[in-house]
C-alpha cells in the first residue's frame, strides 16, 4: 500500500515539475538571446526605441 501512495505522489508531481523545468529553461534561453542580440547590435539607434 505504501507504494501505491508513492507511485500515486509521483504521477501527479511529475507534469508540475516538467512544467516548471520547460518555463526555467525558455526564461534562460530568452535572456541569453536577449543579451546576444544587445550585444551584436551595440550603438545602434534602433535600441532606444526597444522598451
Amino acid at each position: 500500500m505504501p507504494g501505491a501512495l508513492i507511485l500515486a505522489v509521483i504521477l501527479l508531481a511529475f507534469p508540475i515539475v516538467v512544467g516548471l523545468s520547460t518555463a526555467a529553461l525558455a526564461g534562460i534561453l530568452g535572456h541569453l538571446l536577449y543579451k546576444d542580440a544587445e550585444a551584436r547590435h551595440e550603438g545602434s539607434e534602433l535600441l532606444e526605441t526597444n522598451v
